[in-house]
Order: C-alpha cells, then structure tokens, then sequence
C-alpha cells in the first residue's frame, strides 16, 4: 500500500509541474500583445463575493504608463449608479480632481452599466488615448486618458484600498 502511496503521489507531483493554464500564455482578444499577469483574483466584501479580477498586460508583465487591460466578472446584481458612486468615491480618496472636472461623472455613466451574477466588464487603457470599455464584449464607451487613469488606479495604485487585490493583481504576493 505504501508503494502505491508513493507512486501516486509522484505521478501527482509530476503531473503538477507540467500542468499550465492555457488561458496565462493566450493573448486577450482586445489587446492582442498583451497575455494574462497573473490568474483572476477574488474581491469580497464581508464575506461576499463581488467579482472576480484579472489583468492581462504586454508581456504577461505589468508595467506602469504601458497599455493593459482589466476585466471584472461579476458575483452579484450591482445598479450602475451604485458601481458609479463606488468608482468616484474610491477616486476622490486617491486625489482625482473631480470638483476640477464635474464632465467625469457623465463620461463614467457612458461606460458602466447595470451588472449581474456572471456579467464582465473589460477595460482596455492605451496611454495617451484613454480606455475603451466593453460589457460582455460589446463596446459601451471611451474615457479620456486623465479620466481613465484616475479611474483604474482604483486597482493598481500603490495607495488603492484595496493593496492585497492589487498585489495579486500585478502578479505580485505580499
């Protein structure tokens, strides 16, 4: 019996190191030099499931001012105004002039929507050109370049809320 243990454990073992998630290495079909940085991470909030993250960047690799893509699928039904109130307060606490800029919150509304259980939105940042948003891969709108990255540092500043989802984000542990 011990000998079968072992064996099977071996093979487990061996079979672990070859094992390779095909989604990591294939390009997002919206930005196509860009590949998965690390796999989807959970966001939960009081024990509850949010959504689920992932960030794919050229190279597998994340690098600040270079182009990326976000993608949240979500857990639950959340209202679009609720989503919005989220993003500019979670802004406002990262030092986003938003009294400077009061035409941001009509932009935000132009690119998010009502979501629910199952529902993905994807933004695509290029530097300089701003972010095309996408829900369940149909184009919803664009955010200019200060505007959208304002809005994405709500995940990959260094001062989000949120460091831990960052850090996992970015392909980075603790």
């Amino acid at each position: 019996m011990d000998l079968m243990r072992k064996i099977l454990i071996s093979s487990l073992l061996f079979l672990s190191c070859l094992w390779h998630p095909a989604h990591a290495s294939e390009p997002h079909p919206l930005l196509p030099e860009a590949t998965a940085v690390a796999p989807s991470v959970e966001f939960t909030r009081f024990g509850f499931s949010i959504y689920r993250a992932q960030l794919w960047a050229p190279g597998g690799r994340y690098t600040p001012g270079q182009p990326f893509v976000l993608s949240l699928t979500y857990s639950r039904e959340i209202a679009r105004e609720r989503l919005l109130d989220a993003s500019l307060s979670q802004m406002q606490k990262l030092g986003a002039p938003l009294d400077a800029q009061p035409h941001w919150r009509a932009e935000l509304e132009n690119v998010l929507t009502d979501v629910k259980q199952g529902d993905t939105l994807t933004g695509i940042y290029r530097p300089g050109q701003g972010a095309d948003f996408f829900y369940q891969n149909k184009k919803l709108g664009v955010l200019s370049d200060p505007l959208a990255l304002h809005f994405f540092s709500i995940w990959l500043d260094q001062r989000t809320s949120e460091p831990d989802l960052r850090l996992a984000l970015i392909g980075q542990s603790k």
